[in-house]
């Protein structure tokens, strides 16, 4: 058989719906430059979807700084990876300066977050080990665990009763096989916006055995008295035994970091394969993400106006009987009943008849029935931004509930 051959058969779970979404509900063009208001289908819509947290991503300084250095090192430098001939100072000179911020001994770059995060379990543990891991975790940290050879288990969400029974079943197995366990989860849960319980989590290490890495990429520059995540936020960061964080949220760029104490950074330095074998960082994203760390920690006011932003936005849409879940960080689910037809039509009618471009998840992402509206919150975000979706999130869930997005005609809804 011709390994294509599936292709015939299947595109895959979000492949199938290719031909009615691509270009408008997925792969859709925002346009123009970042901020609360983009360009989508040649014409202006107040955006809702992008990580732009603290509103860096258009920063006249940062791209200034990016400007500049692109301007002065170019687009290659340096050249290779890190470990062969791709070292600078600068990139040393950033890693000292973020392992300062969440009070760690030392950090180290990475080229993608993504790809970092599966690196940096994959280096971590051996068959020997156990990973026991949130049942919501990144897709990021799903694909690191299937590259561990030994066993791996899950705990439902934030269920710290049955966390506690996974790592009895793990220090059974150690025990046996004289190796360690590491316990994954996330600071700020993308999706829902709610926490891992970091405290609660932390609590254990005085009844079991185990090293604790968190993906804090929704925290950094968002949570905690001065942004340096959701450890300073819930005041557990030294006990955090590896933090990982990206860039790609609150620093508006593309890399991100590991930090840890420096025996562990030194060795994930020397064993990490996505950053051994891959191209070191480019240097107009060493140097603009030094300028993105200076902002965040020397101009507060970035991070004062996201939180005015969310509380505005979470307390309004709260008040007029929307559901936002357990959300405690800047993320903003907005959960509704429908099934994709109805999650398709709501989404157009956000885009088309109110300018509103969210980003929208329906079933296999959440469960049969319902349907979660995503917004993100930026400190590019305005109150009277604010008050115009709360009026027309309203519009959307009158018509809702009186069955108006039904039907089987998902291109046919009427535009205005």
């Amino acid at each position: 058989m011709d390994i294509f051959n599936k292709i015939d058969t299947t595109f895959g779970p979000l492949g199938q719906y290719m031909e009615q979404a691509h270009g408008y509900y997925m792969f859709p063009k925002l346009e123009g430059p970042i901020s609360n208001k983009m360009i989508f289908n040649g014409k202006e819509r107040l955006v809702w979807s992008l990580n732009n947290y603290l509103g860096l991503g258009n920063h006249p300084e940062v791209r200034k700084a990016d400007a500049e250095a692109a301007a002065e090192w170019g687009l290659a430098y340096p050249m290779g990876a890190r470990m062969m001939s791709g070292q600078t100072k600068y990139h040393e000179e950033l890693e000292r300066r973020l392992a300062a911020f969440v009070n760690k001994e030392a950090a180290y770059l990475l080229n993608y977050g993504y790809q970092g995060m599966v690196s940096i379990i994959n280096s971590l543990v051996d068959r020997r080990d156990v990973i026991v891991y949130d049942s919501e975790a990144h897709a990021c940290i799903i694909d690191g665990m299937r590259l561990h050879f030994g066993k791996r288990f899950v705990y439902p969400h934030n269920n710290m009763e049955n966390l506690e029974k996974e790592l009895e079943r793990a220090t059974k197995i150690v025990e046996k096989t004289n190796g360690g366990i590491l316990v994954i989860t996330e600071g700020v849960y993308g999706m829902a916006g709610d926490l891992g319980n970091l405290k609660e989590i932390t609590a254990l290490k005085k009844k079991f055995k185990f090293r604790l890495l968190v993906d804090d990429a929704h925290g950094f520059g968002t949570m905690g008295k001065t942004g340096a995540g959701t450890g300073e936020h819930l005041g557990v960061q030294d006990e955090i035994d590896v933090y990982f964080a990206t860039f790609a949220k609150s620093m508006a760029g593309i890399g991100g970091f590991v930090a840890s104490n420096k025996k562990v950074v030194s060795y994930l330095m020397y064993n990490m394969r996505s950053q051994v074998y891959a191209k070191s960082l480019p240097m107009p994203m060493v140097i603009g993400s030094m300028k993105r760390l200076e902002l965040l920690q020397n101009e507060p006011e970035h991070k004062e106006k996201l939180w005015t932003i969310v509380n505005a936005l979470q307390k309004g849409l709260r008040e007029n009987g929307f559901d936002l879940g357990n959300t405690e960080s800047p993320v903003t689910p907005v959960f509704l009943k429908g099934g994709v037809v109805e999650a398709t039509n709501v989404t157009r009618d956000l885009r088309e008849n109110h300018n509103i471009f969210c980003s929208i998840v329906s079933y296999p992402v959440v469960p049969k029935g319902v349907i979660m509206l995503r917004l993100i919150p930026t400190a590019m975000h305005t109150l009277e931004d604010v008050d115009y979706t709360i009026k027309c999130f309203s519009e959307i869930k009158k018509n809702l509930d009186e069955g108006k997005y039904g039907g089987e005609h998902i291109e046919k809804m009427v535009v205005k």
